[in-house]
C-alpha cells in the first residue's frame, strides 16, 4: 500500500480552510513530500509527522505557490533534528531547484547565524542535496523507486511529475500542467493519479482576464479525468482545486470527472487520505 495525504488543496489565494498545495506520501517506511506550499509544516504536524520525519522533498516547479514554505521545511527540520551530523535533506526537483533553495538560505542567513551563535550543537547551516531532473529514475532506496517525467505549464519550465512506486503499487503526482504525451507515459499502468484541477468553466466567467489567464496552462477536471482514463488507473485524486470548491459543490466537481473516468475518484478538504492499493 502507498498512501497519500492532500496536505494543502489550496490555491494561490490565502484560504482558512486551505493551505498551499502539497501531499504527503508514505511508501516503505519512506515520508516523501511532495511540494511544500502555505501552512505546509502546519498540515504535517496534524498527521502527525514532523520536519525532521521527512525522507524527502519533491518539488514539480518553481511556481511561488507551490514552494511558499520552502524555508520553514529547511530551518524547522534542521532546529528539530538534534542527533549529531545529520543526514543532508535530499530535494528533487526541475532544473533551477538549486539556485532557489541556495537563494532561501541566503535569505535565512541571518537566521542562521544567530542559532549557530546561540547553540553550541548547531555548527553548520542546514544540509541539503538538491538533485536536477527531468526524466528518468531519481530515487531507488530501501524498495521505494521514484521515477519523473517533464509536463507542460508553460510559460513556466522546465515543470515535472513524479511516479513513486513500491511493492507493486505506484502512485503518479502531476502538479500543474495540461494533458501532455510525456505524463500519459508516466501515468501509464499506475494504481492512481493525483492530479491538480481547475474549473474552466468558472474561471471563464470571471471578469478578470488575469484570472481567465489560469485557463490556458492547467488542467481542467475533465482533462485530468481524460488523462486518468488513458492511463487506465484505478482512482484519481483531485487537489489544488481552483476555484476553491464551494460547500456543498464536491459532487458537481466529480461529476464533471466522472464523465470523462469511470474509475474511483477521491476529492476532499486538507489532510484527505487516501489508501492506494495494488489493481494490476
Amino acid at each position: 500500500m502507498i498512501e497519500v495525504t492532500l496536505l494543502g488543496t489550496g490555491s494561490p489565494i490565502p484560504d482558512p480552510q486551505r493551505a498551499g498545495p502539497s501531499t504527503l506520501v508514505r511508501a516503505g517506511g519512506q515520508i516523501l513530500l511532495v511540494d511544500c506550499g502555505r501552512g505546509v509544516l502546519q498540515r504535517a504536524a496534524a498527521v502527525g509527522v514532523m520536519a525532521n520525519a521527512l525522507t524527502a522533498l519533491l518539488v514539480t516547479h518553481l511556481h511561488s505557490d507551490h514552494i511558499a514554505d520552502l524555508g520553514d521545511v529547511l530551518i524547522t527540520r534542521w532546529v528539530s533534528t538534534f542527533r549529531p551530523d545529520p543526514a543532508p535533506l535530499p530535494i528533487i526537483g526541475p532544473p533551477g531547484t538549486a539556485a532557489t533553495v541556495e537563494a532561501t538560505l541566503a535569505a535565512f542567513g541571518a537566521d542562521i547565524g544567530y542559532r549557530i551563535a546561540h547553540h553550541a550543537d548547531l555548527t553548520q547551516p542546514p544540509a541539503v542535496a538538491v538533485y536536477e531532473h527531468t526524466e528518468g529514475t531519481v530515487w531507488d532506496h530501501n524498495g521505494v523507486r521514484v521515477l519523473v517525467a517533464p509536463t507542460d505549464h508553460r510559460p513556466v519550465s522546465p515543470t515535472i511529475a513524479f511516479r513513486v512506486q513500491h511493492d507493486g503499487v505506484s502512485v503518479v503526482l502531476a502538479g500543474d500542467t495540461v494533458p501532455c504525451n510525456s505524463l500519459d507515459r508516466l501515468t501509464a499502468g499506475a494504481d492512481a493519479l493525483v492530479h491538480t484541477v481547475i474549473r474552466k468553466d468558472l474561471l471563464n466567467a470571471v471578469p478578470l482576464q488575469r484570472m481567465r489567464d489560469i485557463c490556458d496552462y492547467h488542467s481542467s477536471v475533465e482533462e485530468a479525468a481524460s488523462t486518468a482514463a488513458r492511463a487506465r488507473v484505478a482512482t484519481l485524486v483531485l487537489t489544488h482545486c481552483v476555484p476553491p470548491i464551494a460547500p456543498g459543490q464536491e459532487e458537481a466537481w466529480r461529476a464533471c470527472a466522472a464523465a470523462h473516468f469511470d474509475g474511483r475518484i477521491e476529492l476532499g478538504p486538507d489532510l484527505h487520505r487516501i489508501e492506494v492499493q495494488r489493481t494490476t
